[in-house]
């Protein structure tokens, strides 16, 4: 597969796969239902990244734009789910979550409401119009060296990645959360030119995939420090949030001590310059 026919093809996949999802989430409003659908929104986003480095098209900014709106109304609740699903499988061993518990209960109720209203109300007639045009911008495109110009724009985006992957610094968490926004990024416009990575080692995408999650786990428990501090201010005067605040700690420091240990893997999922050879090996 070239370039051409693989931009159509990952354009068109995600944004079926955008349009199944919201119809899951319409049916039936699940925490898995809501994650598969956000999921599906950053790739559809990192497709339209990859077009926007070939094709000159005015509708590809506007398509974003509705997409990120959606995206922001979903990320709040995400976060609590995470937190109430782990919750779950601790609550017997930390008794003192139990009042905590509650507390992202009644949020995530509020939060529910919320956004299951705003995907009830999404339409998307527009998107789906400028989503086809785009497509047959694509397939009259004349671009000769659009292989080149898809691998520029990863270079350009994994520039960013090293960039904040040079700026992290343990002791401020929110360097790992810069680098792991723009890691995710990278790795979605991965997956959608895979197909024409050549020797690329099996495992390739999956050990992007782990890579992502050791960042994503200190960044739930910065999400939890945050959010029990909230409460333990609103907490009855007789709650002792340090038994839960000793718990995530803990958790954070296991979560940063591994992802530190491997934070060098970074520089094996692409090349260092557009005039350096692609890492081929871990």
């Amino acid at each position: 597969m070239n370039a051409q026919p693989l931009l159509l093809d990952s354009l068109n996949t995600r944004w079926d796969t955008y349009q199944s999802d919201l119809n899951t989430c319409r049916r039936d409003f699940s925490e898995e239902a809501v994650h598969d659908f956000r999921v599906t929104t950053r790739r559809l986003l990192s497709s339209l990244d990859l077009v926007r480095t070939a094709i000159q098209d005015h509708r590809i900014q506007k398509i974003r734009r509705a997409l990120k709106d959606q995206l922001d109304h979903l990320d709040d609740l995400r976060d609590i789910q995470v937190l109430l699903a782990d919750i779950s499988e601790t609550i017997q061993e930390i008794p003192a979550l139990h009042p905590f518990q509650e507390y992202l209960q009644q949020k995530e109720k509020k939060l529910l409401r919320a956004a299951r209203k705003e995907i009830k109300s999404l339409t998307i007639e527009s998107l789906s119009k400028r989503i086809k045009k785009l497509g047959q911008t694509i397939e009259t495109s004349k671009q000769t060296d659009l292989d080149e110009s898809l691998f520029s724009a990863v270079d350009e985006v994994y520039a960013i990645v090293n960039q904040r992957y040079a700026l992290v610094d343990p002791g401020q968490p929110a360097t790992i959360h810069r680098l792991r926004i723009a890691f995710k990024k990278f790795r979605y416009m991965i997956e959608a030119i895979y197909p024409i990575l050549e020797h690329f080692p099996e495992d390739y995408l999956k050990r992007m995939h782990n890579y992502q999650a050791s960042m994503g786990d200190i960044q739930d428990m910065e999400v939890a420090l945050q959010e029990l501090a909230d409460f333990s201010e609103h907490a009855p005067a007789n709650y002792d949030p340090e038994p839960a605040r000793a718990y995530y700690k803990e958790r954070h420091a296991i979560a940063m001590s591994s992802y530190i240990e491997d934070k060098g893997e970074i520089i094996t999922f692409w090349r260092s310059a557009p005039d350096q050879p692609f890492p081929k090996e871990k």
